[in-house]
């Protein structure tokens, strides 16, 4: 009898990055789920399919109250993929893994080929968004995104290390989310979420302003908290303090 030695084939790793939304609850957590409940409610399907990380830094509970957290998250469709900040001893088995070395926007990689109708424009990388504007931040070139297609319902863009801008619109049930600032010149009738990874400097931009829902730096306002004067208007968007300010445009 020959024996027959057959190689075996060996198994392929790959390294990939996602852009994880950040939960971060506060005490007492009842009242932080009515406000998550409330964000939900005003943006049907916010947080379906999209992987959350929970930080829990500075949050005085112990497993079983993390648990029960993590529970009711799970209830309302909101996934977990990990923990963030979390104490040896406030985790087990049962509950989602700890995460660590966030990378910053500007360790971002993007893909060398990019979607049909898009074109990225790359620097070298450049040191993390700064909360204050820096003295040479107009002379800082940040990557960017142009999408020259519209942006169709159920499509989601993005793109953490830099700017986006379309030349089209934003369909009511997409969204685009952005490290820096978004230029929309169209109508958003969708999502907007800019300076994601930390840009308290970043602006929205667009032409007519039907909106579902506008966030910067994690502060969000949804359809019915936007003044009514602004809707169908030129605008542009950004934040004062923990406040989003918006004023049309001349």
């Amino acid at each position: 009898m020959t024996d027959v030695v057959s190689e075996s084939k060996a198994i392929r790793l790959k390294g990939r990055s996602f852009l994880a939304l950040v939960l971060t609850p506060d005490l007492p957590f009842e009242d932080w789920l009515a406000r998550l409940d409330d964000l939900a409610a005003r943006s049907a399907g916010f947080f379906l399919r999209r992987p959350i990380v929970l930080d829990v830094q500075n949050l005085d509970v112990d497993r079983a109250q993390l648990r029960t957290m993590v529970d009711q998250l799970t209830a309302r469709n909101v996934r977990i993929m990990g923990l963030e900040n979390a104490r040896a001893s406030m985790l087990s088995a049962d509950l989602p893994p700890t995460l660590t070395d966030g990378r910053a926007a500007s360790d971002f990689e993007p893909p060398e080929q990019s979607a049909p109708g898009a074109t990225s424009q790359t620097s070298q990388p450049q040191p993390a968004y700064e909360r204050e504007p820096s003295h040479n931040q107009f002379a800082t070139v940040m990557p960017s995104l142009t999408v020259t297609e519209p942006v169709r319902s159920g499509q989601s863009l993005v793109f953490p290390d830099g700017d986006v801008t379309v030349v089209g619109s934003v369909a009511s049930g997409a969204e685009i989310i952005a490290g820096g600032s978004i230029h929309i010149y169209g109508a958003l009738r969708g999502r907007a979420l800019a300076g994601t990874m930390g840009n308290a400097s970043a602006r929205i931009f667009c032409r007519k302003l039907e909106a579902e829902l506008i966030a910067i730096d994690g502060f969000y306002k949804t359809a019915e908290d936007m003044e009514s004067e602004l809707r169908g208007q030129a605008v542009q968007i950004w934040l004062e303090g923990e406040a989003i300010v918006a004023e049309t445009l001349s």
